[in-house]
């Protein structure tokens, strides 16, 4: 009998640490995806969704073209996550401005095929209007973070 609880204590020991040690490496990869409490550092760039403009075709989320006057982002390929985040907020924070704003992700912005850095947030001018920004500087920081 002594075996066979000392044996139980053992197994739950195991689960403990395992445990804590899951929601540890869950703690981290947040901080790395966008879920970190002040944002995930980022290079935002500007993206056409209409057809015809800048982002070339239909958005990888839904395969439709979409207004430019939408708050919109397309997101580097591990940011993307395989479309996980399709249709989800996020929340946009200019580090010149301050200003905050929720955009919806519907692309991808391919980082294997070299259109895109692994730390690009490619948004919409609307994004860019929003956060007080002139687009024709082409490239400004911010980070982000999941809504």
């Amino acid at each position: 009998m002594a075996n066979g609880k000392l044996a139980a204590l053992a197994v739950l020991v195991i689960l403990l640490h395992a445990s804590a040690h899951c929601a540890a490496v869950v703690r981290a990869s947040r901080k790395v995806d966008g879920g970190g409490d002040g944002g995930t550092p980022a290079v935002m760039t500007e993206n056409g969704f209409e057809r015809g403009g800048s982002g070339g075709g239909p958005a990888e989320c839904d395969g439709k073209f979409h207004s430019d006057k939408d708050l919109l982002v397309a997101l580097s390929t591990v940011w993307y996550a395989g479309g996980r985040r399709c249709f989800h907020k996020i929340r946009i924070t200019s580090a010149q401005t301050g200003r905050s704003v929720e955009a919806t992700v519907i692309d991808e912005c391919d980082s294997r095929g070299g259109r895109c850095k692994n730390n690009i947030v490619d948004t919409s001018p609307a994004v860019w209007q929003a956060l007080g920004l002139d687009i024709n500087i082409g490239e400004v920081p911010v980070t982000w973070s999941d809504v």
